[in-house]
Order: structure tokens, then C-alpha cells, then sequence
């Protein structure tokens, strides 16, 4: 019976053999027992929750499909409201592998550490359009919740997800865009495809191993989702923040350097294409290399990593990037590498003793050859570097120390160039098409995945950007949950008690504010040439007097902050290095000579204010420009090398060398919070608050202390009060009145948008528990909600009327168009059958005629073979028999030959004129029986037809007749031909024609009479 089961359609049994197995004989007539037995089974495994497992498949019973929510689902809806009461109910949940906990409108998650079974595609279809209530807290639940949103209102959303590194913020923001895919399902799937395919390949690029955790964001990510107006995706667009570069040229002691490095050199080794990219493989490169030396033994002996490289090259393909796309990221990303093994030593000279040099070229020759550049140039660029001053340019060696911080540059520089322009090239893979619907008219569902909050052993600048990021997050949060709210309420006159909260506003204008802020003096302190740590710090402590900032004693370059998540001590050790961020334009210059044109692109596009690589191509106008000519002299090298130089001289220009004034990263920062917020506050926010149960990553261990710190930073206890007493929603009356009044008022109807009507309306929705303000109507978060699905009901109702209506209009018209269409065939019809009778009818006409002359021609040709045999008969008598009577002048001889008409025959007589005829037919009819001739025309009675001169006798007699008549010219004219009847002996034309040999008397006398007892009569001439 198990085989019934089997989804091979091919091996699958037929229903008839089913029928004939002994079981399904058994149980003839027994449905009822049946079905009784078969709900009793059903319902033990349902309360048991087991699987049954089959030979072939796995049978699931609906424990996992049917997911009953509970009251405690909400934490606003626990009497006792206090943290130890939140602690214990969010540790019960969690060992229950209930991770997902509300409050209000608010999403809690904490890391299980481990894979659950609950984001397949049965629950994305159990979330779909469901009350929030209807289902346990899922993450699902508040992506379908933001996409209703849009649809319904008509307005953009934004998903905010926060927490700590390591709290599941990444795979948080992955499983919402795959149910924000499920539900924006579009025609186009292969869109769907590459939207699931942005995350994976972006993050491979932007991600590393931390200490805390091993899937860190190193960068912000907040990608927008594109729909049309009724929900169906369109289209997709990434926007990044603050990629920590440094990262690329060195790591903290249990780091690693972004997933990228350690995926294409596994997947370049088990390909056996190392050799290609001019990697080694037997040593790391040391951009790679950890200290314990481990790495190429992971590469080559991991799985995971080639598995990787493979999802990658997927994702690429995917998406839509060409083969020669890749291959020039990999070169880059390999000479990368290869950068980072080039080391200097010091060269000293005559004339200079702080000059460096490259000792072993293998590392520069590979990166130059990778990057499609002369390792030349690449030498003198890392060695060396110009200075215009008034109007002179000076070249200047550079030391060892020097030197390496020129590579490092250049590499983070290539690193964090390709970076956005993968990024942009995302973009332009997954802009929406104009066709299907104009930008303007779109809508948008964001989703915000930053770094979460770090507080290592060592922090460093990196650390410092990061943790300002998620304080303005914080801040976000706060005043949308609580300071708006409140502010609303005096102004509206609403009566609610004010909850109190930590607000992080100060703390932000110490960083942020000018000119006296924290990344202001930061950047002041970098312009400074001989500026130093120290005197970084010593700035930082004359300028910063306030609770949030102190200096640690007995502690060196080091500063601390209270941030809103706890106190954090930063190492100022390269703070001004890391901010500066200095690309030598020698280097710049050097790489826009590459024959690569992705590098050419890379160097050619300016920057934006926030640090990006810009998306249009920006004219190089600078390095157009030639440079006056003493740019030429001071380097002495060979003339094959000042070709190449002077070539590369002519793409200098001063303003890219000492006079063109650089942005700092800390500009970059601020305007990339900027630009992040101007993102968010254009869309209704939902928060997504992911909790780190330990530091240990272990699963179902709840470290209580560690919940209750984050809860404490995060508000929890703040926001669950003023969840339980405020209204999170808060409508304009006018707005409120157009968008609901379908479930009070008839829909032709349009009431006005007063505080009555707005009162009805809730009365109808059977609310209770809201405020109407002055001009603002204050629901609780989950009014909204249920308003929407009343809603929803009454347009379905509308929209289910509609479809009948235009059903029943449809079929008219469709009964109508389809009648004019048989009438239109009748008419066509007709018109081809009469078409094809008149065709059918010549050709029997046709053919009948062919008939006709064919047997015409047979039977003259019978004719004429007997009449020539008798002829032959008549030629071969004896002379004495003939008659030698002479005719007299007077007398005529008419001879009608027998094939001039069908079915007739001529006789030959002798005839006189008129007269003599009349007077001899009485004495001869006296004399004895008439001479009747063998062929004798009949005379043609009136209204028959004249006989037709069909033969060539006849034609050639009607042709003479013709001639003779045209000669004399008479008026007289014949019939045509065919029409001619034989003219009678006395006619003046006849005696025109030739003599005719007349028949002679003895073959008329001999011939056959028709009364054979009768004599021949004798015929006398006169």
C-alpha cells in the first residue's frame, strides 16, 4: 500500500490496481468504521506530535502546520510587570523553542544558536495575511505585517533590525526577505532569484569572523524592496555604509580577514587555478595568515569554503554579472594578495638614507601583472611620491615605514572600491523595470542590518563608528516609541501618564555636534601633519567635560565612553591614521593606466560624500591634463622607463597630489547617518529587538544576567509600559474618516472628516479602549490592525460584487462579439460555396465540352474513312458503266459533299435554270417513280437552328466565299462561322466558285433507293 505514496508519477500504481489489493477489498462497505478509527488515529498523533515514517517518504502530521497562540505571546499582557516577571516568561519561551516574543507592535528575538524548522514555505503561507494574534510571534508575522502596511496604506515601511553582534540580526534580515519574496510574488521568477541572492553575495564581501561572533557585518547594509502598487515585486536596491577596510590589511588576534579571501583561494585550489591568479600554495598570503599558521591546512581540508566559492560563482551568475566581470574581481582580489607580499627594505644612497626598495620583486611582479599594470610604475609609486609646491614638482622618496602604509592604502583602497562597485552593479542588475511600472508610483519596504553594539578587549576607531551607529539607532527608537508619542499627547490633550526613559540625545551631541564634538575635534586633530595620539587624547579631554567621557588613569592613549549599552574603553593607537585614510594620487594615477577596464572604472568614478563609489561615471577631467613641463626632469632612469613615465606624468595634475583637499572617514560617517536616517524616517518603522541569550553561542543556555543587561539598554521594560498605556498609533481625522468610513457608511457616500463621523466609525468596528484628540485619533497598537482586516473583508465583499458584475457584463459582450463572429462566418461561408459551385461548374462545363468535341471527333473521323472508302469504291469501276453523256453549258452539276453536317449525305444531280427545273419535275413525275438520291439535305424548317460548318470542307468554302465577296465588293455579307447555310444553286455567288467535279450519273443511279422494287428512272439533258 505504501507504494501510493511514492511522487514518481511513473512508478506510482494505477487507481485500478489499487482497487484490486486485498485491502482495499477488506474494507468494502466499512467507511463509517473507517473514518472513525482513521480521526481517532489522527487525533492521538496529533496530541503525541510524532512523525510516522514510511520505506519512501516521511508522513507529517499537522502539529507543525497548526500553531495555536497563547496570551503570553504578548508581554503587555502579563499582570506583573516587573524584570524579573519579562526574565522568567522570556526563558520559559525559550527552552520551548518559542524564540519570537511580542511586545505590542514589537518583535523580540533571541538567538536559538541553532536551525529550526520553522521558516519553510508551509509557514510563510500559515503567516499570510493573517491577524497578528491569530498565530504564535514570528518573523514572518512582522515582515507580512510591513507588507500589509504598504499595500493598504499606501505608504513606504522600514524594518529596523538592532541588537548586539552575534544576536542573529543578518539571518534575521535574510528570513524577511525571503517572506517579503513569498509575498510580492511576481511573473518574473528569475527576479525573485536574484533579489534571494543579494544577501549571500554582498555579505561574503562585507563579512568576517570575530571574536563573539562568526558571521559579522562589517558594514551597514539597509536594502530597499521595490513593489508595484498592488504588492508585486519589481526590483531591489542596496545601499551600504562604512565597510571597515581596515579589516583587509590586518586582524585582532582570533579574527579573520572577509569570508571572500578564504573562499576563492579554497575554491582557486581544488580547481587547480592558484597558479593562474599567482597565488602560492603551500604559504598563505599575509593578509591571510593568521598566527597560528593554520590557514592553508583549513582551505585545503574544509569543506565549507569550496562550497562557498560555489555559492558564490551561483550568485554571480544569478544575478547577471559576465564571466569577464568575475574574472576581473578575482584578479583583483587575488593581486590584493599579492600586494600584501611585497615587502621593503631600505636602500641608502649618496644622497639619501632613508630611501626603500623592493628586494625580491616575485610579489610586485604578480600584483602588477594582475592588476594589468608595469611593475615599474607600480615601484616608483609604492617608493616614491611628488610634491607641487609653488609651482615646482619635487619627488620625494619614502621610507620603509612609509612605503607600507602606501601599499596598505592601496590595498584597502582596491578592496573598498571593488566593494561598491559590486554594489552598484547589484543595483543596476535589479533596478525596476519602467515598463512594468514607473519609479514614481513604487513603493518601498526597507530593511536596515547595521553592526550590532561591540565591546571588545581592544577597541580601536572601527569599534568607535560602530557603536556611534547603533546609538542613533537607539535614538531613533526612542523617539519614535517614546518622545514623539508623548509629545503627541499634551498636544492633543490626551490624559496619559508620561513613562519615563533613558534618552541618549546628550551622548549623541558629544559625538556629533560641531564644533566641539567628538568626531569635529577628531578631525581638526587629523589636518595637523605632526599631530600625534597623545595629543589627540590631551584634545579630547580639554574639550569633552561631561558624565559620558573620562579618561582612565594609570591608562595610556585611552579614552571612555557611557554609551546607552554600557561603558567602553577605546585605544587611540591609530586613530588619526585609520581617520586620515590617505591614497597617495601617484598610486591613483598609476592604476588608471591599467588595461583592465574595471580598474580603469574603479580609479576613473569619483566618490560620494559618503564614501562610495559613485554610480555614474564621472569624467576624468583632471587626468586629462597635462602637466608643465619640469614635471619631466628629476628621475633618472633609463630611456625605455621615461617612456613609461612621461606617459604616466601626462595624467598627473597637482590638484589630485597636495592641493586637493580629502575627505576624513569621520566625514564619511556623518554623512552616512545622514543619508541612513533621511532612508528610515520616510517609512513607517517596525523594530525587530534581537537578544544574545550567551556569549558562548551554545544552544537552549540562557544566561540570565547577560538577557537582563540588553533588555535594560534596549528599554524593554520602558517600552512594554508605554505599549500597555499609549496609543502607538495616531491618525489625522480627515485621514482616518477617507480611509475607513467603508465599514460605517454605504460606499457612494462621502462624509466629512469630523470628530462625529470619526466617532461612528469606531463604534461600527466595535473598538474600545481609543481617544480622538483635536485632530488626531489615538488607536492602541493592535486597533490598526484589526481595522485593516475589517477592512480587507469589505473590500473583498466589494471587489467579489465587481467580479460578478463584470462576469455577467463580460458574458453579454462575449455572447455579443461571438454572434457578430457567426454571422460574420455565415456571410464567409456563403460567399466561399458560391465561389467553389461556380468553380465546380465551369469545370463540368469544361469537361463537357472536352467530351463533346472529342466524340465530334471521333465520329467525323468514322465518317470520313467510310466516305473515303466508298469514294474508293466509286473511283474503281469499270469505265463502260459510267455514263459518257455530255452536259450541255447550260446545265449545272451541284455536288454537296457528305461532311457537311452530321447525319446527312449529299447526292450529286444535274440541274438547268429555274425554268426548265419546274418544267421537267411534272414530266418525270409522270413518267414513272422519282429518283430519290442517296444524301438529299433536308430542308431547314423555321426557327432551326442552321447546320455548323465544322469540317475543313467548310471552312475552306466559307474562306473562298469570303475572298470572292471582299473582291467584288458587295454590301452582301455571310453568316458567321458556323451559321452558313448552304446557298441554293441558282445564287449569283455560286457560279464564283471552282468548278466541282459533279458525282457521276452512273454512281447515282447504282445507288441504294429507297424502294428497292422501283426502277432506275433515266435522266435526258437538254
Amino acid at each position: 500500500m505504501y507504494r501510493c505514496l511514492i511522487k514518481d508519477f511513473e512508478t506510482r500504481p494505477s487507481v485500478t490496481h489499487l482497487l484490486e489489493h486485498p485491502f482495499i477489498k477488506q474494507a468494502h462497505g466499512k467507511d463509517t468504521l473507517l473514518r472513525q478509527q482513521l480521526s481517532v488515529l489522527i487525533r492521538e498523533q496529533q496530541d503525541v506530535g510524532s512523525r510516522t515514517k514510511t520505506r519512501h517518504e516521511r508522513i507529517n502530521t499537522r502539529k507543525t502546520l497548526i500553531i495555536e497562540s497563547c496570551p503570553d505571546d504578548d508581554l503587555v499582557n502579563l499582570e506583573l510587570l516587573d524584570e524579573e516577571t519579562i526574565i522568567a516568561h522570556l526563558q520559559k519561551r525559550y527552552q520551548d523553542l518559542q524564540i519570537y516574543t511580542y511586545v505590542g507592535d514589537i518583535l523580540i528575538a533571541l538567538n536559538p544558536f541553532q536551525n529550526l524548522s520553522i521558516y519553510s514555505p508551509q509557514f510563510s503561507k500559515l503567516y499570510h495575511g493573517m491577524k497578528r494574534s491569530t498565530n504564535p510571534p514570528h518573523i514572518f508575522a512582522t515582515a507580512d505585517a510591513a507588507y500589509q502596511s504598504m499595500v493598504t496604506l499606501c505608504k513606504d515601511q522600514c524594518i529596523i533590525i538592532s541588537g548586539e553582534s552575534g544576536a542573529g540580526k543578518t539571518e534575521s534580515a535574510h528570513l524577511i526577505v525571503q517572506h517579503l519574496t513569498f509575498l510580492g510574488k511576481a511573473n518574473n521568477r528569475t527576479l525573485r532569484e536574484k533579489i534571494l541572492q543579494v544577501n549571500p553575495l554582498v555579505e561574503a564581501f562585507g563579512n568576517a569572523c570575530t571574536a563573539i561572533n562568526d558571521n559579522s557585518s562589517r558594514f551597514g547594509k539597509y536594502l530597499e524592496m521595490k513593489f508595484t502598487p498592488t504588492g508585486a515585486v519589481m526590483g531591489a536596491k542596496i545601499s551600504e555604509y562604512l565597510l571597515e577596510k581596515s579589516r583587509v590589511i590586518k586582524q585582532a588576534t582570533g579574527e579573520k580577514n572577509f569570508h571572500i579571501f578564504y573562499y576563492i583561494y579554497a575554491g582557486l585550489y581544488h580547481q587547480d587555478n592558484l597558479r593562474k591568479y599567482k597565488l602560492p600554495n603551500k604559504t598563505a598570503p599575509r593578509y591571510i595568515d593568521c598566527v597560528n599558521g593554520k590557514v592553508m591546512q583549513d582551505i585545503i581540508s574544509s569543506k565549507l569554503y569550496k562550497e562557498q566559492f560555489d555559492a558564490i560563482q551561483d550568485c554571480f551568475r544569478i544575478i547577471g554579472f559576465t564571466e569577464e566581470e568575475v574574472n576581473s574581481v578575482y584578479r583583483i582580489l587575488a593581486a590584493i594578495l599579492n600586494t600584501g607580499n611585497i615587502e621593503f627594505a631600505s636602500a641608502s644612497s649618496q644622497h639619501q638614507s632613508d630611501k626603500s626598495e623592493v628586494p625580491n620583486s616575485e610579489a610586485l611582479d604578480n600584483a602588477a601583472a594582475l592588476l594589468s599594470i608595469g611593475s615599474e610604475e607600480l615601484q616608483e609609486a609604492l617608493t616614491s611620491h611628488c610634491v607641487v609646491t609653488r609651482g615646482e614638482t619635487i619627488i620625494r622618496t619614502n621610507t620603509v615605514d612609509k612605503a607600507t602604509v602606501v601599499r596598505d592604502a592601496m590595498s584597502k583602497a582596491l578592496y573598498g572600491r571593488l566593494f561598491s562597485w559590486i554594489v552598484n552593479r547589484i543595483n543596476a542588475l535589479l533596478q525596476p523595470d519602467t515598463n512594468i511600472c514607473a519609479a514614481e508610483s513604487g513603493m518601498n519596504v526597507g530593511i536596515l542590518d547595521i553592526f550590532g553594539f561591540e565591546n571588545f578587549k581592544k577597541n580601536s576607531f572601527e569599534q568607535l563608528c560602530i557603536n556611534i551607529a547603533n546609538e542613533q539607532i537607539q535614538f531613533y527608537f526612542n523617539q519614535h516609541i517614546f518622545a514623539l508619542e508623548q509629545i503627541e499627547y499634551q498636544s492633543e490633550g490626551v490624559d496619559v501618564s508620561l513613562v519615563e526613559y533613558e534618552d541618549n540625545r546628550p551622548i549623541l551631541d558629544m559625538f556629533l555636534q560641531k564644533p566641539m564634538g567628538l568626531l569635529s575635534l577628531l578631525d581638526e586633530e587629523s589636518r595637523f601633519p605632526q599631530a600625534t595620539d597623545q595629543t589627540l587624547v590631551d584634545k579630547f579631554q580639554d574639550n569633552l567635560r561631561n558624565k559620558y567621557f573620562w579618561i582612565p588613569k594609570r591608562v595610556e592613549l585611552c579614552f571612555g565612553i557611557q554609551h546607552y549599552a554600557g561603558q567602553v574603553l577605546y585605544n587611540v593607537s591609530g586613530f588619526l591614521e585609520k581617520n586620515r585614510d590617505t591614497l597617495p594620487a601617484d598610486i591613483v594615477v598609476v592604476l588608471r593606466t591599467s588595461e583592465n577596464r574595471l580598474l580603469q572604472q574603479l580609479f576613473s568614478s569619483p566618490l560620494t560624500k559618503t564614501g562610495n563609489l559613485a554610480t555614474s561615471r564621472a569624467r576624468v577631467t583632471a587626468a586629462s591634463r597635462s602637466l608643465p613641463p619640469q614635471l619631466n626632469s628629476g628621475r633618472n632612469k633609463s630611456p625605455k622607463y621615461l617612456l613609461k613615465v612621461d606617459t604616466m606624468e601626462m595624467m598627473r595634475h597637482p590638484e589630485e597630489t597636495t592641493n586637493m583637499r580629502r575627505q576624513t572617514v569621520a566625514s564619511y560617517f556623518r554623512y552616512s547617518l545622514m543619508d541612513l536616517l533621511s532612508k528610515m524616517v520616510v517609512g513607517t518603522p517596525h523594530f525587530v529587538r534581537c537578544i544574545k541569550p550567551n556569549d558562548d553561542r551554545q544552544a537552549l543556555r540562557f544566561n540570565k544576567e547577560r538577557v537582563m543587561v540588553q533588555l535594560r539598554y534596549t528599554g524593554i521594560l520602558e517600552t512594554v509600559n508605554i505599549r500597555r498605556q499609549g496609543y502607538s498609533h495616531r491618525i489625522l481625522i480627515q485621514e482616518f474618516v477617507n480611509r475607513y468610513y467603508y465599514l460605517a457608511f454605504r460606499a457612494h457616500q462621502m462624509p466629512e472628516g469630523s470628530k462625529e463621523n470619526a466617532i461612528i466609525i469606531l463604534q461600527k468596528a466595535k473598538l474600545d479602549y481609543w481617544v480622538v484628540g483635536n485632530t488626531k485619533v489615538f488607536l492602541k497598537y493592535y486597533h490598526v490592525e484589526q481595522l485593516n482586516l475589517m477592512l480587507r473583508e469589505v473590500i473583498a465583499r466589494v471587489v467579489l460584487m465587481q467580479a460578478y458584475t463584470k462576469g455577467w457584463l463580460g458574458a453579454r459582450r462575449y455572447r455579443r462579439e461571438r454572434e457578430k463572429r457567426r454571422n460574420g462566418a455565415v456571410v464567409i461561408q456563403s460567399a466561399w460555396r458560391g465561389h467553389v459551385a461556380r468553380q465546380n461548374l465551369k469545370l463540368i462545363k469544361r469537361e463537357r465540352e472536352q467530351a463533346a468535341v472529342q466524340i465530334q471527333s471521333v465520329y467525323r473521323g468514322y465518317r470520313v474513312r467510310k466516305d473515303y472508302k466508298q469514294s474508293r469504291q466509286w473511283t474503281g469501276q469499270p469505265s463502260s458503266k459510267r455514263s459518257s453523256t455530255n452536259h450541255s453549258p447550260d446545265e449545272k452539276v451541284v455536288s454537296v459533299s457528305a461532311d457537311s453536317g452530321i447525319g446527312s449525305s449529299d447526292a450529286s444531280v444535274p440541274k438547268t435554270d429555274k425554268q426548265s427545273d419546274s418544267r421537267e419535275r411534272a414530266p418525270l413525275s409522270k413518267q414513272g417513280p422519282t429518283l430519290k438520291l442517296h444524301q438529299h439535305r433536308s430542308p431547314r424548317r423555321r426557327g432551326q437552328q442552321p447546320k455548323l460548318l465544322n469540317s475543313p470542307e467548310d471552312s475552306l468554302y466559307y474562306n473562298h466565299l469570303n475572298r470572292s465577296l471582299d473582291y467584288q465588293g458587295s454590301k452582301r455579307k455571310p453568316r458567321k462561322l458556323g451559321q452558313i447555310k448552304l446557298l441554293d444553286g441558282e445564287d449569283e455567288y455560286y457560279q464564283l466558285l471552282s468548278t466541282i467535279e459533279a458525282v457521276p450519273e452512273e454512281d447515282v443511279l447504282t445507288g441504294t433507293s429507297p424502294n428497292p422494287t422501283s426502277t432506275p428512272p433515266t435522266i435526258s439533258s437538254r
